[in-house]
């Protein structure tokens, strides 16, 4: 490896190479140094291999993994790749043998832990670990909660529902122009949200050599800077366009003696592929998997002979890298080498998947707003359900222009509400935070980029309104109940850590959520379709009512159920055993680890909710614990990019042990960033090799 590797004050690697191949050999290398055992899990994952072991808990998403043909279709767009773009295959291959070079020299402790040595890297896995992380960002399975959800209350009921579900992952975005800054430079700010995980799933990292200089969030396994970046004159960030680029088809599917067949839309029935995979579960016996493919795409449930219930069913899954053998990749080194806006705008041009929403700005004053990425053009209905293979009309039949936008007032924000990307996605998330960035960005002339952590934090819920008009119109109610309708009435709807108001109120919208879900008009929607394991968080009733609930408080049809009533129960519920502490005592961080943690830390309390701009995500009515949050929080300055700042839930480094291996959870909790430091000559050089 001919590169050299420094480290600021947090631990984050700045690497310097004298060509972009060293270079990606270096992250390589030095992600694999820092983050050995969630690259050993990453693989796992993508090729369907993590039940040996973790266990049975995740042969469910191995047999996902399996049935989608992720590895496979890694493969496939590897291929394509160094057909079409040697460069970046010549350039990912570098980077692969850089994670190799890395793992051997690793000292992770998991390994010791679990008895497992660190696995090869192939060329095609950085494509594999992309694919894994991303194919249910589209949230493909809400298809299969509409349909189930039609079946119990009718057609109309899947509007009433229609809200940002629980796998669908997040982010906050703004854009500020120059016109509104004490600079004259625009800045850009935000913070994805998704699953919080340890390590975290963004890798802080600067990126030096003659063709570019760029600081920014990669993804561990992934070479490159794709969805946050700053090249010193131009920046960008991203945000889930919340579109609908995945397809379920119902196949109708018949052994034969030479394998098995599909029923295709011509009325034939044509040849599927089929072979079988074998899966190994640490602690119990391996499990066969047959993997079938129709002319749709792979089968992810069911088969011949239906569900595990016996119900006749088969479902085929079509995503976008599956036809095309694309992944996009090809944009990884053009947004690296990007000076202005439209330089980034080119690359994203060959942005393939995930679909986002996109933000740009340089100091000369270019700015963009657009959706990236590849959604098919096909019928309304392939959008909505899985549609009948059999029928006609159900064909891609090509693919939408991404659309773009504009600022309004100098600003522009995206919250994964409609917005530029309405054309092109069915749910998107409630408008709430979204409206509440704008209404903050709308209170002051001029803004700073030592301003932006204040969006980040903020914790006003306005969703909380449509529950608390429901209480206001309560009477008769017992004298605890009435102290306790009065408590949130007077509370100031923000969702603070230290707040007993915010905790009263989290109290009582889980018991009304409870006391909806057993209603007998939504009862029977809580037993679920017989679909994988995997597929379940999509059609779970409990969360589906909490994510939907003020909808659900407001609808003209309320299916039968008395509101009013809830809503009275679930006030005296709470007032009969009301929390005794704050909202930060129950809200605490729930982060998913590859292995239990053995540490004895306790999990932080949180501020914030799901509808806050500081989207800490509990679950109403099942948990207050938050899996989801901000996994990464940045500024990006284009007056001084040294003025820039960024922070993670956790540290730097994916040892446990290091002193940067939760040394920035402090700056996350309290709502502060590091400083971005791009200047060699202040960082600490590690190697030099």
């Amino acid at each position: 490896m001919s590169a050299e590797t420094y480290r600021d004050a947090w631990g984050i690697p700045h690497l310097r190479a004298a060509t972009a191949g060293e270079l990606a050999r270096a992250q390589g290398w030095v992600t694999a140094r820092d983050r050995a055992w969630q690259l050993e899990v990453e693989r796992h994952r993508a090729q369907g291999t993590s039940a040996s072991f973790l266990g049975p808990g995740a042969l469910s998403w191995d047999r996902l993994a399996r049935r989608a043909r992720l590895a496979d279709t890694a493969r496939r767009c590897f291929a394509a790749l160094e057909d079409k773009d040697p460069e970046t295959a010549a350039w990912v291959r570098e980077y692969t043998d850089g994670v190799n070079e890395g793992l051997a020299a690793c000292d992770a402790p998991e390994f010791a832990r679990t008895g497992l040595a660190p696995g090869r890297w192939e060329p095609w896995t950085p494509l594999a670990v992309w694919l894994a992380t991303h194919i249910l960002f589209a949230g493909f399975p809400a298809k299969l909660w509409r349909e189930h959800i039609t079946a119990h209350l009718g057609p109309d009921a899947v509007a009433l529902f229609a809200t940002d579900g629980p796998g669908t992952a997040g982010s906050n975005g703004w854009l500020v122009s120059g016109e509104r800054t004490v600079t004259g430079h625009a800045i850009v700010a935000g913070d994805p949200h998704r699953f919080i995980e340890e390590p975290g799933v963004y890798q802080q990292i600067h990126l030096s050599c003659p063709e570019f200089d760029v600081v920014g969030l990669a993804v561990p396994g992934v070479p490159g800077i794709a969805h946050f970046g700053h090249t010193g004159t131009v920046a960008w960030a991203i945000t889930n366009a919340m579109a609908d680029y995945q397809d379920l088809y119902r196949e109708r599917l018949r052994r034969t003696g030479a394998g098995v067949e599909a029923l295709g839309p011509d009325g034939t029935w044509h040849p599927a592929a089929r072979h079988t995979e074998t899966i190994h579960v640490a602690g119990e016996d391996s499990v066969e998997v047959e993997v079938i493919e129709t002319d749709r795409g792979p089968v992810i449930a069911g088969g011949p002979e239906g569900l595990d219930d016996g119900t006749p069913a088969a479902l085929s899954l079509r995503y976008p890298p599956r036809v095309t053998a694309d992944l996009g990749f090809g944009a990884l080194l053009p947004l690296l080498r990007a000076r202005r806006v439209a330089d980034v705008d080119r690359a994203l041009d060959a942005w393939a998947e995930p679909v986002n929403v996109v933000q740009a700005a340089d100091t000369e004053g270019g700015l963009l707003h657009r959706v990236a990425g590849r959604v098919p053009v096909r019928a309304t209905a392939n959008r909505l359900r899985p549609v009948p293979a059999w029928e006609p009309g159900h064909e891609w039949t090509g693919w939408h222009t991404p659309p773009r936008a504009g600022l309004t007032d100098g600003v522009a924000v995206m919250a994964n509400q409609r917005g530029p990307a309405t054309p092109l996605g069915v749910e998107f998330a409630p408008p709430h935070r979204a409206d509440r960035i704008a209404a903050l960005l709308a209170g002051k002339e001029r803004w700073s980029a030592a301003d932006m952590p204040a969006l980040h934090t903020d914790t006003h819920l306005a969703s909380a309104g449509p529950l608390l008009d429901l209480v206001t119109a309560l009477d008769g109610l017992s004298p605890g109940a009435a102290a306790l309708r009065d408590r949130l009435l007077a509370w100031d709807r923000h969702m603070d850590a230290d707040s007993a108001g915010a905790a009263a109120y989290a109290a009582v919208r889980g018991a009304v959520v409870r006391h909806l879900a057993a209603h007998p008009a939504l009862a029977p929607a809580a037993v679920p379709p017989a679909y994988p394991e995997v597929l379940q968080p999509w059609l779970a009733l409990v969360p589906r009512i909490a994510y939907a609930l003020e909808h659900l408080l407001r609808a003209e049809n309320p299916y039968g159920i008395d509101r009013a009533e809830a809503v009275r129960a679930a006030l005296e519920e709470v007032a009969a055993e009301p929390p005794a502490g704050t909202w930060g005592d129950t809200h605490r961080l729930a982060p998913w680890r590859a292995l239990p943690d053995t540490s004895g830390s306790p999990e932080p309390g949180l501020s914030g909710d799901h509808d806050c701009v500081l989207c800490t995500s509990a679950v109403p009515g099942l948990t207050d614990r938050a899996a989801r949050g901000p996994a990464a929080r940045y500024v990006w300055d284009l007056a001084d990019r040294r003025r820039s700042g960024w922070v993670v839930p956790h540290g730097a480094s994916g040892v446990p042990g290091s002193p940067h291996h939760r040394d920035q959870q402090p700056l996350w909790l309290g709502g502060e960033l590091a400083p971005v430091v791009t200047d060699f000559d202040r960082l600490t050089k590690e190697t030099d090799d």
